[in-house]
């Protein structure tokens, strides 16, 4: 999986920033990025996302500390490279101005010819795909994968998909790309993810929707129903008066974010009506039609009429 680099989400060259300037950089990202701003552009909701993600990983001490010690991995480590590549050309620059021009010496030339050198014995890096669904993302799974070598043969490769991979996200294995050109270190292989929608959720951010399905009389009534989840089944509460839309938000039982917590699960309310009636149960909404004074179409005149003055 690609590694975020959440201080270059929110601004931040390095790490060092502290708790306030990170809370003012993520106030100027939210709003530079908040999708009321960029309306419904999907870059600008999934950075929307990540921003928040990063201020929810960097605002929290514990989470912090963690993530550090990843970043000074992933990032931390290749940064420093940088900057002693950086300190050695200065100095190999300073060699070939003064001993260049008397023996032929160049570090840089000949560093240039190392790294080439270096670079040839690793092959191309490959890229696919692979479709999973909605509930292999959150539980995990292990695939299996066909790519066809540049010899034409088929070579088969198991792939471990993490759970609470989302869509687009990528998996990368070291050393599954194409070889190079001595047969020495082969590239690496990218897996991009894609989570095929779903007949029963759809997945924003973390949180699961699905609907709630209830009859008119649970409506009117009230009762408790059973929604079945993405791992297990929740009882709720349907409320007296209950209309179609209203949403029953169950906490912490939505998608994995990858560090130990869940989004919530939403369920929108829709009231469903029989599509072909019985005898009885039209005898008793005929029953109902007639002493019901309930009309929905009805619209009641604003007390705040406008008051009407005849000009002499």
């Amino acid at each position: 999986m690609i590694f975020k680099d959440y201080y270059k989400i929110l601004g931040f060259d390095d790490n060092k920033a502290d708790l306030e300037h990170i809370k003012i950089a993520y106030r100027e990202q939210a709003k530079k990025y908040h999708p009321d701003v960029n309306g419904a552009n999907r870059n600008t909701e999934e950075r929307f996302k990540d921003i928040n993600e990063a201020y929810r990983t960097l605002s929290n001490p514990v989470t912090r500390k963690k993530y550090d010690r990843a970043w000074n991995v992933n990032i931390g480590r290749r940064k420093n490279r940088e900057k002693l590549g950086n300190k050695n050309e200065k100095t190999d620059s300073f060699k070939d101005s003064l001993f260049g021009m008397f023996f032929g010496y160049s570090a840089k030339n000949k560093r240039q010819k190392q790294e080439e050198e270096v670079g040839a014995k690793k092959g191309e890096d490959v890229e696919t795909q692979i479709e999973i669904t909605l509930e292999e993302a959150f539980y995990g799974k292990t695939k299996k994968i066909s790519l066809r070598t540049v010899k034409g043969n088929l070579k088969t490769i198991t792939v471990k998909v993490p759970a609470g991979i989302r869509n687009r996200e990528r998996i990368r294995l070291i050393g599954q790309g194409k070889k190079g050109p001595k047969d020495e270190k082969p590239g690496d292989l990218f897996i991009k993810v894609k989570v095929l929608e779903n007949d029963r959720f759809i997945l924003k951010g973390y949180d699961l929707y699905t609907k709630a399905l209830i009859t008119p009389w649970e409506a009117v009534l009230g009762s408790k129903i059973k929604i079945q989840g993405i791992d297990d089944t929740e009882e709720v509460e349907i409320k007296k008066g209950t209309t179609s839309g209203e949403q029953i938000v169950i906490e912490n039982k939505g998608f994995k974010d990858g560090k130990g917590r869940r989004g919530n699960l939403i369920c929108e309310v829709q009231i469903m009506i029989p599509k072909e009636a019985s005898e009885e149960e039209a005898k008793k909404y005929k029953e109902l039609q007639k002493i019901s004074k309930f009309n929905p179409r009805e619209t009641k005149l604003s007390e705040d009429k406008t008051n009407v003055v005849d000009i002499l």
